[in-house]
């Protein structure tokens, strides 16, 4: 008995001090440890004993760089019940090691709610990985981030979708403004974007109009390729902006045909005995240009009248076929600025043209102005003036191809322009005042808007064309129409 007492005694002496250190010294244990911001947030500053409480070590509920919750501490202790430096119940990590629930840079980033890498990824929020809709430098209201922050805005660099994406660095409030670098698109005009760098458009605006109405970043701005090609009229002068505001153009920026909302066509054989059929298909946009190809090509003639007196008719095929686009029934314009950029092809049988008709009227009655036509080595400027059933063209300028440059001339571009209002009407040649005209009461030039043509006649004025190599080019850079402020 005496041996079995001295068991018990040493058995007692033995268990006692573990059954304390189990249940005493270290105040309550937490069974389930701070998985969520608001769980963490409402964790006390102390705890009931202990050194370290018992569900904060070194950090405590917030951090010190705008974290929701905890520090570099973790819900409890390193060892025992509650501890200084781990985990819920014991060991050195426990369930919310380095980080907490949210770390000192903010969001639900490095940390997560469990381990060093949490139920949240180490390094982007809730999808993780770079570029996801919370970030690690974009916490919900921290220093270093936040929905309203100083160095990112609601999302960091990247945004949803990368860099560049629909939110990039700048975010919503501090720099970049609304839609920072990167935005929803890029620079460029038309197929530039709705947003650019810095403003609500990027730094080539809504064309290439070359006028002075906005700078970088505003709503339009200065001459710029768009998404088309280059300006090909480079040395051409500045619009005043003062003076023209740009209510219209065609930047044939876009591959394809041309823009059928601009440009109707005419088709088969329409004037003067030419040699061509009109037809759309020869009228093609690439590279920002429009061309215009005619070509050597055999089309039936579906009017043919065997033995009829009418030109139209007579013809049982047409050898070549071409293109005259117009804007008739589309757009027409009462006075304004007029301007085409491009490059006439001056070998014989060509007869490109650039001119304006008068809405509602028959010819000649409509009035008639040749901003540009090129025929017989004379590159000319005509104004007609209604006679009975004719045109008086007199004061009408050509100027001979030789003297502007010849062939070295004709390979670049040029830019025509006429300069209408209700007293009078200008041509211009690369900026150069070709023709001026008084209007008088007899003609139709005041009070009725005009529509434009663009097209490329063969033979009658331009000769024969048996001797040229086809196709013959007219190429078009853009159509545009200012008019006053």
């Amino acid at each position: 008995m005496k041996a079995s007492s001295l068991l018990g005694t040493l058995l007692f002496v033995w268990f006692a001090p573990l059954v304390v250190g189990l249940f005493g010294c270290g105040g309550t244990v937490a069974s389930n440890p701070p998985t969520t911001k608001a769980d963490a947030a409402a964790l006390p500053a102390g705890g009931s004993g202990g050194t370290g409480g018992a569900t904060l070590g070194t950090g405590g509920s917030a951090t010190s760089t705008g974290g929701v919750t905890s520090g570099s501490g973790g819900g409890t202790g390193t060892g025992g019940s509650a501890p200084t430096a781990g985990g819920t119940t014991s060991g050195s990590g426990g369930a919310t090691r380095a980080g907490g629930s949210a770390t000192s840079s903010g969001g639900i980033t490095s940390g997560g709610v469990t381990g060093t890498g949490g139920g949240t990824t180490s390094s982007g929020g809730a999808p993780p990985g770079s570029g996801g809709s919370t970030t690690a430098t974009s916490g919900s209201t921290t220093d270093m981030g936040g929905n309203t922050s100083r160095s990112g805005g609601s999302m960091a660099t990247g945004g949803r979708s990368g860099s560049g994406g629909m939110v990039a660095s700048g975010g919503t409030i501090e720099s970049g403004g609304s839609v920072g670098s990167g935005g929803n698109a890029g620079k460029g005009g038309f197929d530039g974007g709705s947003a650019g760098s810095g403003g609500s458009s990027g730094s080539a605006g809504s064309s290439r109009d070359g006028s002075a109405d906005a700078s970088s970043g505003g709503a339009s701005g200065t001459i710029d390729a768009g998404s088309g090609g280059p300006e090909q009229c480079t040395s051409r002068a500045a619009i005043d902006s003062s003076k023209w505001k740009l209510v219209w153009s065609d930047e044939f920026d876009k591959d394809g045909a041309p823009d059928a909302s601009n440009w109707g066509y005419e088709k088969g054989f329409v004037r003067n005995s030419e040699l061509q059929w009109y037809q759309p298909d020869n009228a093609t946009v690439s590279g920002g240009l429009l061309t215009i190809a005619a070509q050597k090509q055999q089309v039936l003639n579906p009017n043919y009248k065997a033995g009829s007196t009418d030109w139209k008719q007579n013809r049982q095929y047409a050898q070549y076929t071409s293109t005259s686009m117009t804007t008739s029934g589309k757009k027409s314009f009462l006075y304004g600025r007029f301007e085409l950029c491009g490059q006439i092809d001056t070998r014989q049988g060509s007869w490109p043209a650039f001119w304006i008709l008068g809405n509602g009227l028959s010819w000649p009655a409509s009035g008639e102005v040749d901003i540009m036509e090129y025929y017989a080595n004379g590159v000319r400027s005509n104004i007609c003036k209604p006679s009975g059933g004719n045109c008086d063209w007199s004061g009408s300028v050509s100027q001979s191809l030789s003297s502007l440059g010849g062939t070295t001339w004709s390979n670049k571009f040029h830019l025509w322009a006429m300069e209408w209002d209700s007293q009078k009407i200008n041509l211009y040649l690369d900026d150069k005042l070709v023709y001026g005209y008084t209007i008088t009461s007899t003609n139709p030039y005041t009070g009725n808007p005009f529509y434009m043509l663009v097209n490329l006649a063969i033979g009658a004025n331009g000769g024969d064309p048996s001797g040229t190599t086809f196709p013959i080019t007219y190429l078009v850079d853009y159509v545009r129409v200012y008019q006053k402020p």
